[in-house]
């Protein structure tokens, strides 16, 4: 069968954007007057834990606090609009050879799609920004807030098979994370694996390819996505 759809995640993979993900929950903090602050370690630990407000419920619960909906929701909000203005100031670049490529997907008419567990506002920040002319590439985006559940539950991937209204033998998923990986692995899709700087110690077993992406290579290339496809 001929790959038909390449599945992308998004922070991480698309883009290095955790770290400014952190910075952006530590400014909310401060300007709400909290005295938190999350170490580049304390926020590694903490992305096990998939989604923004869960992050913060999960801290929230560690430092013996009831969880608070209301106060979730509102650092979430503004965590939410200081990582669009990083963005917006030019904070993040795409990850080597992610532009290049989308461009050959685009080219061999392989379709692309996003299932991502960051919200909606956060995807659309960075694709205008980070790959100008490259948004409207991906005909479907599946955010964490189109799903019950987030990663490592498959259903975000689930979910963008149907709008593809493809079925995973066809598709491939790109992934940096552990969470990530199990996810896709539950919606029965083959997974390549570019570990990001948050994710790299994490243990990537039962990918089908484990690949270094970042600004020193560019080794994610789609020849290579397609002998890794085509030998299964």
């Amino acid at each position: 069968m001929r790959l038909k759809a390449i599945i992308f995640d998004v922070d991480g993979t698309l883009a290095e954007t955790e770290e400014t993900h952190r910075v952006a929950f530590n400014r909310a903090f401060a300007e709400g007057g909290l005295e938190w602050h999350w170490t580049q370690d304390e926020y590694r630990a903490l992305l096990t834990t998939t989604g923004g407000k869960e992050r913060i419920g999960r801290y929230l619960g560690k430092c013996g606090h009831d969880p608070d909906a209301a106060l979730i929701a509102r650092l979430h909000a503004r965590k939410n609009a200081f990582y669009a203005a990083f963005v917006a100031d030019g904070a993040i670049l795409p990850r080597a050879g992610m532009i290049r490529l989308i461009e050959e997907a685009r080219h061999e008419n392989i379709r692309l799609a996003i299932a991502t567990t960051t919200s909606r506002v956060n995807v659309s920040a960075l694709l205008s920004t980070a790959f100008p002319g490259q948004a409207q590439a991906f005909s479907v985006i599946v955010t964490g807030e189109d799903v019950d559940h987030k990663k490592p539950h498959p259903e975000v991937y689930q979910r963008a098979l149907a709008e593809l209204a493809l079925g995973p033998a066809a598709c491939v998923a790109i992934e940096d994370s552990r969470n990530g990986l199990d996810a896709a692995l539950g919606a029965g899709l083959r997974t390549i694996i570019t570990p990001s700087y948050y994710t790299e110690g994490e243990r990537f077993t039962g990918a089908d390819i484990v690949v270094e992406c970042s600004v020193r290579s560019e080794n994610l290339t789609l020849s290579r996505i397609i002998r890794a496809f085509d030998a299964h």
